[in-house]
């Protein structure tokens, strides 16, 4: 990598996460286009940060490189390829039926040469795809690249609302994707109705991740769920936390108190 050389951030197509690129291009800014070359070939991408030097941590790192500012060709070249991906889909599409296999086009991309078909796909099982690669290649004058994506990968690159009415996170602002248990639930004290719990992509939903940690934090210093403890002299049942309004509801026979988590915490210190 030459001295002069700077790394610049790309997002491409709808996808938010960034990617790192070397450049020589120092008058690149942010929205700018750009064709560069990633490990499938040549592809429209844009600046999502300007130039900058290379770090110490990060001079010894390969990068793939900005070729150069897209022109107006390049974003002609561009559209002509996502409408030719279009057409071949239906032809990708044919031939798996053709070839009666269990799989589910996402997503069919051209590079920006439309020298390699990228065909994404879903499927729950191995798929021996040999025929229908000698099909396709017999058909689509290019190179064919098969990528199997799991479910949580579908709804990243598809998208859609939540029951909460926002787009799904995976698609706004997740980059990557971290595992969810059913532990975090009971942490947050959720009912465990996998139905309820589930996203549209069938898995546990990633905010039960989000407000996981903050949960935890805020419930330290605190009496187990449903244990019995000693306030003021009484005997109580911890019935629920509030972890919103930070209020415990404490029960005993014939009484129901609320207190506030400060309210405990005072109380097991002065103890």
């Amino acid at each position: 990598m030459s001295n002069h050389s700077k790394l610049v951030s790309i997002t491409f197509k709808d996808n938010k996460k960034p990617y790192t690129f070397k450049t020589n291009i120092e008058t690149l800014k942010i929205n700018d286009s750009v064709v560069v070359e990633t490990t499938t070939g040549l592809e429209l991408g844009k600046c999502v940060s300007e130039p900058k030097d290379i770090s110490v941590d990060n001079q010894f790192k390969e990068y793939k490189s900005v070729i150069r500012k897209a022109t107006p060709q390049d974003e002609m070249m561009h559209i002509r390829s996502q409408k030719q991906a279009l057409i071949d889909r239906k032809i990708v599409e044919q031939a798996i039926l053709d070839e009666k296999l269990p799989m589910n086009v996402i997503a069919c991309e051209y590079t920006l040469d439309q020298g390699k078909l990228v065909i994404t796909y879903l499927s729950e099982k191995r798929v021996d795809f040999r025929n229908l690669l000698k099909t396709l290649t017999s058909q689509l004058p290019c190179r064919i690249e098969l990528r199997q994506v799991g479910p949580r990968e579908k709804a990243k690159m598809v998208g859609g609302l939540g029951v909460c009415g926002q787009k799904l996170c995976c698609k706004e602002t997740k980059q990557d994707f971290d595992m969810v248990t059913i532990s975090m639930a009971k942490n947050q004290m959720l009912t465990l109705n996998i139905n309820k719990l589930s996203g549209q992509c069938g898995k546990l939903k990633c905010c039960l991740r989000f407000e996981n940690d903050y949960y935890t934090d805020e419930k330290q210093g605190l009496p187990q769920l449903h244990s019995k403890i000693e306030y003021q002299g009484h005997q109580y049942r911890v019935a629920e936390f509030n972890v919103i309004s930070h209020t415990i509801t404490l029960t005993k026979p014939q009484e129901v108190r609320v207190i506030t988590f400060d309210d405990y915490r005072d109380y097991v210190k002065e103890a």
